[in-house]
């Protein structure tokens, strides 16, 4: 079965999902045998030196309830999935397109899952700047790609246009808020859902291939 993940690394729902989907796949091991994470862009105008985020915000959100019941969800769900948000330190949100066209080459490498990953926890967890380019190569060279390699893509305009292209294409495709789960191209699950819901979606469409 395929699946394509759209997501955006600065978007904490994403990283639920994605951990989410890891314990539907346990779940059912083998039958996702083409796993694909796709880009989104919740912030494309984004400057290439990031924006703090305590300010950003306060400014879309302001002092909201509904913030501050987003973030203590965040925090138990995330607990059950291994993931420690950190939202107290202070963090720059960067631009995520070149951390998209890592997320890309990491496909053919066979690690794009790891290095999503990797990317969502430096930023949640540790507040590290995903916008950095150096920490991108560390990155890479961690889940086992080259770093050299991925240096000179990064310097250069490689796949910009491409991950430009597939945002676009998520966008018209009517994809408005990420994780979206997209299975054989037919099925689309919105939002970070459990793990046994995603389960439930495998379940679904594997029994209607059989029928």
């Amino acid at each position: 079965m395929q699946l394509d993940v759209v997501i955006d690394v600065v978007c904490p729902w994403c990283y639920l999902g994605k951990r989410q989907l890891d314990k539907a796949m346990e779940m059912r091991p083998g039958v996702i045998t083409d796993l694909r994470y796709r880009p989104y862009q919740l912030g494309p105008d984004t400057p290439p030196e990031g924006v703090d985020r305590a300010e950003y915000y306060a400014k879309k959100f302001g002092d909201s309830p509904q913030l501050k019941a987003g973030r203590e969800h965040l925090l138990k769900v995330g607990e059950t999935l291994g993931i420690t948000f950190d939202f107290e330190s202070k963090c720059t949100i960067g631009n995520t397109l070149d951390a998209h066209r890592l997320i890309r080459w990491a496909y053919s490498s066979g690690v794009q899952a790891e290095v999503a990953d990797r990317i969502m926890q430096l930023y949640f967890e540790e507040c590290q700047f995903i916008g950095d380019r150096e920490l991108l190569v560390s990155v890479a060279v961690e889940k086992g790609m080259d770093g050299t390699l991925v240096t000179d893509l990064l310097a250069s305009d490689k796949d910009i246009a491409e991950v430009k292209g597939e945002v676009q294409a998520a966008q018209q495709m009517g994809v408005t808020g990420v994780p979206m789960f997209i299975f054989d191209n037919k099925a689309g699950v919105s939002g970070a859902q459990e793990a046994n819901v995603l389960a439930g979606v495998i379940d679904k469409l594997q029994a209607e291939k059989r029928a």
